[in-house]
C-alpha cells in the first residue's frame, strides 16, 4: 500500500486510460479480471480502502453500507444512475456518493434512436432472416414496418438524454412532445410541446420514449393502465431504467398488439431478463449498451476520476448526489 497515495477500490475492469489514470493519482485496486463481486467479496475487496469507485452491477444496499470498512468515505459511482446506492443510508453514515453527469447523453441518445428504428423497423426479424438464409424472395407486403417521419414523439423526461433523442429525431422528421417535472425554458424546447401531464403525453406518442430517472415515485410509471392511454399500435423505446416500465405489462401489450413493438435496452431485474421477450418478434433488444463507446467510457471514467480528486483535496465534489 502505498503511503502517500489513497486507496481506491475499482470495482470492473475500466478503459485502459482511465486505469492509467487510477493508477498514477492513486493506489488503485483493480479488478483485471473483471469479476463480479458479490456483497461479501466487495466488503472484504474494500478493507483498508479509502474509496470505492463501483458500477451499476454492485448494490449498495443499506446492509452493505453498514458492513463498508470504516476508512471508506466516498462511492465515486461509474454511472449517472444512482439507484444502486441506498441514498438515506449513505448519507446517515457520512459517505460522499458522486455520479457521472451529462457525459454519457449523446451516446445514450443514440442508443434510443437504434432501438426506435430497430423496432420500427423490424430490424431484429430482418437480420435473422439474412444471417439464416431464409430471406429469398422480394414481395410488395414483405416485411413492413413503420417509418418515424411524421410520427409523433413523447419523451418521457426531458433531461440532457431526452433533449438529445428530441435533437436526433427531429432529423427523421418527428414532432417532438414531452412532460417533465417542470417545463423547460423556450430555448430548451427548441419548439417541443410541453405537455403538464403524462396522461396528456401519453395520448399522442406514436413512440413514446422513456428517459427520466429510476426513482421510487417512476417506479412502474408505465404500467398497463399507462400503456392504454397511448395510441392503438404505439412503439415503447426504454433506455432509462428497466423497472420504470411494468414487464407483466408491457410484454402482455406486445402479444396482443396493443403495442406495435418495443425497443428495449434496459429491462426489470436484468441481466436475469423475461424469457418473453426473445420470443417476441415485435423487439429489438440491446444489453444495457446506451453508453458502450469508448468515448462515453473513457470520460465517465475520468468524471470519476475528477470528484476523486476533488474529495482528497478537501474540495467540493463537482458532481456530487449526497
Amino acid at each position: 500500500m502505498s503511503a502517500s497515495k489513497p486507496t481506491v477500490l475499482v470495482t470492473r475492469r475500466l478503459p485502459e486510460r482511465v486505469e492509467a489514470r487510477l493508477t498514477r493519482d492513486f493506489d488503485a485496486r483493480l479488478n483485471a479480471e473483471d469479476k463480479l463481486l458479490g456483497p461479501d467479496e466487495l466488503i472484504a475487496a474494500a478493507e483498508g480502502a479509502t474509496a470505492i469507485l463501483p458500477c451499476p452491477t454492485e448494490r449498495f444496499s443499506a446492509e452493505v453500507i453498514a458492513r463498508l470498512p470504516e476508512p471508506v468515505k466516498i462511492v465515486a459511482c461509474y454511472s449517472v444512475g444512482v439507484d444502486h446506492v441506498d441514498l438515506p443510508a449513505a448519507k446517515a453514515r457520512g459517505l460522499v456518493i458522486t455520479n457521472t453527469p451529462d457525459v454519457l447523453s449523446d451516446a445514450t441518445a443514440e442508443i434510443a434512436m437504434l432501438v426506435m428504428l430497430g423496432a420500427a423497423r423490424r430490424a431484429s426479424e430482418g437480420e435473422a432472416l439474412v444471417r439464416s438464409g431464409a430471406w429469398d424472395a422480394f414481395s410488395p407486403t414483405f416485411m413492413l414496418g413503420t417509418q418515424l417521419n411524421g410520427k409523433r414523439l413523447g419523451i418521457l423526461g426531458m433531461g440532457s438524454i431526452g433533449r438529445g433523442v428530441a435533437t436526433r429525431a427531429r432529423g427523421f422528421g418527428m414532432e417532438i412532445h414531452y412532460h417533465n417535472r417542470s417545463r423547460l425554458d423556450p430555448a430548451l424546447e427548441a419548439g417541443a410541446t410541453y405537455h403538464a401531464t403524462l396522461a396528456d403525453l401519453l395520448a399522442v406518442s406514436d413512440v413514446l420514449s422513456v428517459n427520466c430517472p429510476a426513482t421510487p415515485e417512476t417506479n412502474h410509471l408505465i404500467d398497463a393502465a399507462a400503456i392504454e392511454r397511448l395510441p392503438q399500435g404505439a412503439i415503447l423505446v426504454n433506455t432509462a431504467r428497466g423497472n420504470i416500465v411494468e414487464t407483466g405489462a408491457l410484454i402482455s401489450a406486445l402479444r396482443s398488439g396493443r403495442l406495435r413493438a418495443a425497443g428495449l435496452d434496459v429491462y426489470e431485474n436484468e441481466p436475469a431478463i423475461d424469457p418473453a421477450f426473445a420470443e417476441l418478434k415485435n423487439t429489438f433488444l440491446m444489453p444495457h449498451a446506451g453508453s458502450a463507446t469508448l468515448e462515453t467510457r473513457e470520460a465517465m471514467g475520468f468524471r470519476a476520476c475528477d470528484n476523486l480528486d476533488a474529495f482528497f483535496a478537501g474540495k467540493d465534489c463537482p458532481d456530487r448526489v449526497v
